[in-house]
């Protein structure tokens, strides 16, 4: 990590999981742990939007914020069962995650709906993190490249420099979600550093220098300080492990450590 340069931050998505009274009880065991990255990392809890209201209360003047796990593109109208961005901007969230691999294996997302989503988090002052990543297919083809920068250019498409500048890339590959398998340290190194130099390429190399790049692809607790130790891996998208108050607060130190 280069935290002189750019935001370390580690982020926990915690998916379908945790009723209102367990997220209040993990966030108050992860708010005293965590304390001391204020300053270093930055430390999000991405919660059910059930959990949002409940999230923003308990964090409340803690170094912990508050993301969304998804928002839809449009401000208002017949959306069923659709969350808008000022709806979470009105609750105080910060952050919103978006084209997770899940959305898009399960929900039908695309480059192109991520891309609206992109613009309406951005048009409501909510911080973007993006996710990106490619399957096993795709990579034992060797097209992991030509899948990371079509995703890229395809997801910030009309985003300016300083809006991108806002946003937060986490490179997930798609075969190491959930299944237990992490990508090699240069691995993941190899791939943040490519979507970095793809950035450059798309803007400048200052922008690309200033965008946070996470690895998301089962960063625990055990192979967190060697992900971390990565130039191009500014934090980590975290899944299971930010379940448990201890797992994620060791790779919050890993990070504010790196």
């Amino acid at each position: 990590m280069k935290k002189s340069v750019r935001k370390a931050i580690i982020a926990g998505n915690w998916k379908m999981n945790k009723t209102r009274p367990e997220a209040k009880e993990l966030l108050e065991a992860i708010k005293p742990l965590v304390a001391n990255a204020e300053g270093k990392v930055e430390v999000i809890a991405c919660v059910p939007f059930t959990n949002l209201e409940t999230a923003v209360n308990t964090t409340a003047g803690s170094n912990v914020k508050v993301g969304a796990e998804n928002v839809h593109f449009e401000k208002s109208g017949a959306f069923t069962g659709e969350i808008s961005a000022d709806m979470l901007t009105e609750l105080g969230v910060e952050y919103v995650v978006l084209g997770h691999s899940e959305r898009r294996q399960y929900f039908g997302e695309t480059d192109e709906t991520v891309n609206k989503r992109t613009k309406a988090a951005l048009a409501a002052g909510l911080k973007p993190i993006v996710c990106v990543g490619e399957l096993l297919w795709e990579r034992e083809c060797n097209i992991t490249e030509e899948v990371i920068a079509r995703q890229i250019k395809l997801d910030l498409f009309d985003i300016s420099a300083e809006d991108v500048k806002k946003t937060v890339i986490a490179y997930e590959p798609v075969w190491a979600i959930g299944t237990g398998k992490t990508a090699t340290a240069d691995q993941a190194e190899e791939v943040c550093a490519f979507i970095r130099a793809t950035l450059a390429k798309l803007y400048d190399d200052a922008t690309a220098q200033a965008v946070t790049i996470q690895y998301g692809g089962s960063m625990n607790a055990g192979n967190a300080a060697e992900l971390l130790s990565k130039e191009n891996v500014d934090g980590g998208l975290i899944g299971g492990a930010s379940l448990k108050a201890a797992d994620f607060n060791t790779i919050v130190q890993a990070a504010v450590n790196g």
